[in-house]
């Protein structure tokens, strides 16, 4: 991948022209602060807290172990396609109380990659359904956690309701190679999509 990094490996060069805004969302704790670390090639910049006694209230831990902090947010990285093109990635925060900041961070994006834990795959319809009230075209990947269940994609794209032509795949937030697929999966999609509109 070609890179359009200054010499110190934080500034753009002059030749960047355009700057493609990415939405990196889910519900609680499913990968999104990962996710957009393993993938920004500048130090993300994250706003995460210690989870507190009083946010146990509001915050389901239900299936999540070991989870101390939380975004309260957002998470924010960069990848550098080319010369050219950028990508900006914004992490959401998961949880209903922070939806209008939500809805804010979502204004001029391109579209939005929705991980789901295919533990708790019932927690993400909320976060489509926001997507889908904006308007903002999406792709979904599973977030494959050490010991979470795998299930056929058939099966997934029932459980989650998905449209035919929504892409749908496989990812560990962890592992670059495979987040990178994760979000050429979408960026494969919003092409597609917007060409096909482009003749009706």
């Amino acid at each position: 991948m070609a890179s359009a990094l200054s010499p110190d490996g934080v500034y753009l060069r002059d030749t960047v022209q355009t700057a493609v805004k990415i939405l990196i969302v889910g519900h609680f704790a499913v990968g999104k602060t990962t996710f957009v670390g393993t993938l920004s090639e500048i130090r993300p910049l994250r706003t995460e807290e210690t989870m507190t006694q009083a946010g146990a209230l509001v915050d389901d831990l239900a299936g999540v172990k070991g989870k101390e902090t939380t975004t309260v947010a957002m998470d924010f990285g960069r990848l550098t396609l080319s010369d050219q093109v950028v990508l900006y990635l914004f992490g959401a925060p998961g949880q209903q109380r922070f939806t209008q900041l939500w809805k804010d961070i979502a204004h001029g994006a391109l579209g939005a990659l929705v991980l789901a834990d295919p533990r708790r795959l019932e927690n993400s319809f909320d976060v489509m359904g926001l997507l889908e009230e904006i308007g903002l075209p999406y792709a979904v990947a599973i977030n494959q956690f050490d010991g979470a269940p795998t299930f056929p994609d058939e099966e997934l794209r029932d459980a989650l309701d998905l449209l035919p032509e929504t892409q749908l795949v496989n990812c560990d937030a962890r592992d670059r190679l495979s987040s990178t697929h994760a979000l050429i999966a979408l960026v494969e999609y919003l092409f597609n999509r917007t060409s096909s509109q482009e003749y009706v």
